[in-house]
């Protein structure tokens, strides 16, 4: 039986795509059933259309102009997911910090994809923070949520080098190739995990 899996996403939804692709293989162990956006303009929510997969929005800034805390935002989302009926959660390119009782409510079925080798270099803008510290590798993570950011158990990794005259734009680009790779097979992994 395959696990009903929500995307949340926030812009072109890159990775989001990687693991709609791995979705279509029959012994693939998850559909995609649900994407979501804090953005309206969210590139992505167009593909997932396009590919036949249920979308929505939970909209960040007419939440803040509405005056809705973080809480009663991420509330909105969890309606979003519970509504699609949806088993677990992957944070595709999602720039939103989640609420302490939003990551209890998924505790062991929410996964996240980080441009970093962590636990090196958590938070924003870790490729420009891997460049800054002169590290040789870089590369991503895909890891349970927790409430503390960036620090939870790590499903998988993948290296990337970083060369000589590397930019934040071309180190970038490489992990993010690399994340592609590793996300949908990290996503299977973690859902042996919990059956």
């Amino acid at each position: 039986m395959k696990k009903r899996v929500g995307i949340l996403i926030s812009g072109r939804g890159s990775n989001m795509r990687a693991l709609v692709e791995a979705a279509r293989q029959p012994d693939y162990p998850a559909e995609i059933a649900l994407v979501v956006s804090n953005r309206p303009e969210a590139e992505g929510l167009g593909f997932a259309r396009q590919a036949g997969i249920p979308t929505a929005v939970v909209d960040q800034a007419q939440a803040k102009k509405d005056g809705l805390s973080r809480e009663a935002y991420d509330a909105r989302l969890h309606q979003a997911l519970t509504d699609a009926r949806i088993d677990f959660v992957c944070l595709a390119g999602f720039m939103r910090i989640l609420s302490d009782a939003f990551v209890a409510q998924w505790q062991g079925r929410m996964i996240n994809i980080h441009p970093s080798l962590l636990p090196a270099f958590r938070g924003l803008h870790p490729q420009k923070q891997a460049l800054d510290a002169g590290v040789p590798v870089s590369g991503c993570t895909v890891h349970f949520v927790v409430p503390e950011l960036d620090a939870g158990p790590i499903v998988a990794q993948a290296e990337v080098p970083v060369l000589a005259g590397d930019t934040v734009d071309s180190l970038s680009a490489r992990i993010l190739e690399a994340e592609h790779r590793t996300y949908p097979g990290a996503l299977r992994k973690a859902l042996a995990q919990i059956l």
